[in-house]
Parts: C-alpha cells; structure tokens; sequence
C-alpha cells in the first residue's frame, strides 16, 4: 500500500507564492512517476504538473506553465509543487499522485494508482 499526504496549502494574495509538499510511503519511492492536479468548485479534476522517477524531466499544463515548477527528493520521498505569481483561478483542491511508471507520467488523472487527500489553496486578497 501507498499513502501520499499534501501538505502546505493555504490562502495567499494574487501575485504570491506557496509550495505544496507530497510526502510518499509504503513503497519505494523512485518506482513511481509524480503527478499534481487539482480541482476546483463545480468543475472537472485537471492534470497541473507531473515529474518522471528522478526529475529529469518535468511538465506543466499551459495555464501553469511558467508560474510553477514541480521537483522531487527521492531521499525524502517528496515531491513539491511551487507556485509563484499565483492568481485567482489558482483556487482549488491540490491532488498529488503516484503513477507506477517512472517515465512519461500521463495527464490523464484515471492513469494514476494512489492518491492523496488534497490540500485546500485559495487565491484571494
């Protein structure tokens, strides 16, 4: 079994920062590739970022890209999301989850094996 917890959501200002943490256990780490989404109010779960085994390769959705960047600690088992010049259309439930694939991490949330409880980010002033 796999347990993944978020950590350090919140509410920040437009134009802030926030780094979301996603503490893996229960199995090794490295087998898996990482994925970020999130979900807001009434809408559809949407893929944010995903990073392959060991971080050499990342990706981002287009109204992320640029504003976020997606790392990893393999000897931490953690993978982090930071999220700079946040707006408001940020607001949402942030999701990791682990992908047994270490490579090409899908965008497609229906592809990926566990799941942690999300953490509430609210953009607001």
């Amino acid at each position: 079994q796999v347990h993944l917890v978020e950590s350090g959501g919140g509410l920040a200002p437009p134009g802030g920062s926030m780094r979301l943490s996603c503490e893996v256990s229960g199995r090794r780490f490295s087998s898996y590739a990482m994925g970020w989404f999130r979900q807001a109010p009434g809408k559809e779960r949407e893929f944010v970022s995903a990073i392959d085994w060991n971080g050499g390769s990342t990706y981002y959705s287009d109204s992320v890209k640029g504003r976020f960047s997606c790392s990893r600690v393999n000897a931490r088992n953690t993978v982090y999301l930071q999220m700079n010049s946040l707006k408001p259309e940020d607001t949402a439930v942030y999701y990791c989850a682990a992908y047994r694939g270490s490579n090409y991490p899908p965008r497609q949330s229906s592809a990926y094996d566990y799941w942690g409880q999300g953490t509430q980010v609210t953009v607001s002033s």
